[in-house]
């Protein structure tokens, strides 16, 4: 879920320091995780708002 006011290329490498493979494949379904693994999509197309605050620690 994209988040105004920021660039979304920069979130999901934030993302990505900051979880490892198995807690990425704990958050997204079988098809999720097939489309991110093969760069069809980013975790933020899949994380709610709320998640990703919650990594981000903010």
């Amino acid at each position: 879920m994209p988040i105004p006011g920021y660039d979304p290329e920069d979130i999901d490498e934030q993302l990505e320091s900051r979880l490892d493979d198995g807690e990425i494949e704990r958050k997204l379904t079988d098809s999720e995780l097939e489309a991110y693994r093969d760069g069809d999509a980013n975790l933020i197309d899949f994380l709610d708002e709320e998640e990703i605050e919650g990594i981000l620690g903010r």
